[in-house]
């Protein structure tokens, strides 16, 4: 009642009848009219008008729950969702295993896996913003990229800083395949990416295997989770990031100027003006008339022709034959193709990126030495000439790609030693070799030990492959490797049958 009564007291016009009576002593009673500037009685209407919206009509409940819905799918959530809720599986799943066997071994690990929980929500971060953002400039990608890549440097730092530690193939594992999340800036390969990655800490994996395989099953857990984690992770980049990462918003990452809009259409070409192809009836009718006329000269027709005297044929006056030969194609003009350009020379290079060494564009060099190799390193050599490497140490494996004339020298290989493109190679294993593979190359020489006879050899169009192997002697024996081949049709047509044919030279 008490909101109706301000709202009465300024329309009703008893009050303003009732001033002139001399009864001035209920004057003071009015004074309660103050009450409608005073909060109390908007705050009631307000209340009242609250408790009227709480129960909307089932129509309303509807729309208002579709306008949301239409809200986060055009902002991108659903995006955002599709990927973020697929990398939360990885966190909830074997990485979750890989933090709960770090808590139990304590230490080292336990504070190297904080670091690691650390670096993976950063990456979750960066997943949520690329679902609702378009892809950012260039100069913009490399402020985004910092926080992963402090977080990576951080991990392998621990690492650098505790190198006494008893898990120290702990920490190693972790510190050699963490780049992985570096996936966020590889493209057209992410996948690939991680698991090499994961194929770098494998060794340090192996290492704890090895040592704590038979004493605590702990450890076993620990090595299980993070490369199934490594795992998953490439598998979800294989599903939901192929390609590269995927910025799924429409809009531009805010700090920059929008792009320019696209140029518009070249103009259309000017209008032909018909009247200049109309053609009088008269001047027909008069190119008709002399076409006529000539043709019934009949054989005197040939009578205007211009005679070809004697001294204008070459075969009566032989000056004329010194002179140019009319209709010449100018010189230039004979090939029709651009002209070829040289291969552009770059500069000679050795330097060692990551867990590869790079040696190219090298010529005449028989002193290249790398002499601070590891087991999880890769030497790649690429367009050197005349050149001969030595690499001393034992390391994952050796590729010569695109080399003429140039040899390879090494103590031992992890994996294989591969030569791509090449002509004329040599190579001599100190040590032991699994496997040498040998593809697209003319001219390859393989000197192998005592130690390497167990040699995998791999070839495909390739030729003048020669194996030398030492006898007793300590003489070199030369075998060619096969480079024909016969294949013969199995009898009943099951199958087919090829054998190699030997040279009777």
């Amino acid at each position: 009642m008490l909101c109706c009564r301000p709202k009465k007291a300024p329309d009703s016009p008893e009050p303003p009848a009732e001033e002139p009576p001399p009864a001035a002593a209920p004057a003071p009673a009015p004074v309660v009219q103050k009450a409608p500037p005073s909060p109390p009685p908007e705050a009631a209407p307000a209340a009242a008008e609250t408790e009227g919206v709480e129960e909307p009509s089932p129509g309303a409940r509807d729309r208002l729950r579709e306008s949301r819905l239409r809200f986060f799918r055009e902002g991108g959530i659903c995006a955002m969702s599709a990927s973020v809720q697929a990398f939360d599986e990885i966190l909830q799943g074997p990485l979750a295993a890989y933090f709960d066997a770090s808590t139990k071994i304590g230490g080292d690990v336990a504070t190297h896996a904080d670091l690691v929980r650390k670096a993976f929500s950063v990456q979750r971060s960066y997943l949520e913003m690329a679902s609702t953002s378009a892809a950012p400039a260039a100069a913009q990608l490399q402020t985004l990229l910092k926080p992963t890549s402090d977080q990576i440097s951080a991990i392998q730092q621990f690492r650098e800083k505790n190198r006494a530690s008893k898990l120290f193939n702990h920490l190693s594992a972790i510190s050699e395949s963490i780049p992985a999340l570096g996936w966020i800036a590889v493209s057209p390969t992410p996948g690939p990416y991680v698991k090499e990655m994961n194929d770098a800490g494998q060794f340090y994996t192996n290492r704890v295997l090895k040592e704590w395989k038979e004493k605590d099953k702990v450890h076993v857990d620990w090595v299980h989770g993070w490369v199934q984690a490594l795992t998953a992770l490439q598998q979800f980049i294989k599903q939901h990031h192929t390609t590269g990462l995927v910025w799924a918003g429409k809009q531009q990452p805010t700090g920059g100027a929008p792009p320019p809009p696209p140029p518009g259409c070249p103009p259309p070409p000017p209008v032909l003006d018909m009247s200049q192809l109309n053609v009088s009836n008269g001047d027909a009718s008069n190119d008709r008339s002399a076409l006529f006329a000539e043709i019934n000269k009949g054989a005197d027709i040939t009578s205007g022709l211009k005679k070809v005297t004697a001294d204008m044929q070459t075969h009566k006056n032989p000056s004329l034959r010194s002179g140019p030969a009319p209709f010449k194609a100018p010189p230039g003009s004979a090939s029709g193709g651009k002209a070829v350009s040289a291969p552009v020379s770059k500069p000679p290079l050795m330097a060692k990126e990551g867990k590869k060494w790079i040696v190219e564009y090298h010529k005449g060099r028989k002193d290249l030495v790398i002499d601070q190799v590891e087991m999880n390193n890769v030497v790649y050599m690429f367009k050197c000439e005349d050149c001969v490497l030595t690499i001393k140490g034992k390391l994952n494996s050796v590729v010569m790609d695109s080399c003429k004339k140039s040899a390879v020298v090494f103590d031992s290989l992890v994996s294989s030693v591969e030569f791509v493109n090449c002509q004329s190679v040599q190579m001599q294993v100190l040590g032991t070799v699994p496997t040498v593979s040998v593809e697209k190359t003319d001219g390859c020489q393989m000197y192998l030990n005592e130690q390497s006879v167990n040699v995998e050899i791999i070839s495909s169009k390739s030729s003048e492959m020669n194996i030398m192997i030492p006898d007793q002697s300590g003489d070199y024996m030369e075998y060619a490797v096969p480079e024909q081949f016969k294949t013969t049709i199995n009898p009943g047509r099951k199958g087919i049958t090829t054998t190699a044919v030997e040279s009777l030279g």
